[in-house]
């Protein structure tokens, strides 16, 4: 009978640890996942800052394409006004000396 008692105190005995063990890792539970829940907050924040560091690279590339573009074509517009511009100017200054003007 002694025995049987001795046994039952084991048995309750690791009953109670395995109790007290699980509240334990009841307890972590939360901890771990607000700890694994930050560092996916973390990562997406990381991750949407590279993506838009991406996107306004490929803005600003796109748009310093076209600014150059915009300035070549000026360019252009304005090498020809000013071809335009010369030929009026030396028949002018010809006028002048010929003393047509």
């Amino acid at each position: 009978m002694k025995e049987h008692i001795q046994q039952v105190l084991e048995i309750e005995k690791k009953a109670a640890e395995m109790q007290e063990k699980a509240k334990r890792e009841a307890q972590e539970i939360p901890v771990k996942a607000e700890q694994e829940a930050q560092a996916m907050i973390a990562k997406a924040i990381a991750d949407a800052q590279e993506e838009a560091r991406k996107m306004i690279s490929a803005a600003q590339s796109a748009d310093a394409g076209d600014v150059a573009a915009d300035i070549a074509s000026q360019n252009t517009e304005f090498e020809a006004n000013a071809k335009k511009n010369f030929d009026k100017a030396v028949a002018f200054v010809l006028d002048r000396v010929i003393g047509k003007a």
